[in-house]
């Protein structure tokens, strides 16, 4: 069973168009089912990265294909995933 250290260390990367989304951030759990059921990633930097971020990747748990050793791979529409952080 990996643990949220053990996800964070781990790079997601989405099989549909090779694109990476980076590193595990956060996850979204479902409090009355007791599951996880998203991974959250910092989106795309605005003014290079450099000044915060007002997006994220919200992948839905149903959406990894594989977690390895280095990688988490996901199966996923970009355009879907990406979302306003909800924490800004």
């Amino acid at each position: 069973m990996a643990r949220m250290y053990d996800l964070r260390q781990k790079e997601i990367i989405n099989t549909k168009d090779g694109a990476r989304y980076g590193f595990v951030s956060d996850l979204q759990f479902d409090e009355a089912e007791g599951k996880v059921t998203a991974l959250i990633v910092p989106g795309p930097g605005r003014v290079l990265g450099v000044f915060g971020r007002d997006q994220e990747y919200r992948i839905p748990w149903e959406n990894i294909v594989k977690i390895g050793e280095d990688i988490i791979l996901v199966d996923c529409e970009t355009e879907t995933v990406l979302g306003e952080n909800e924490g800004a």
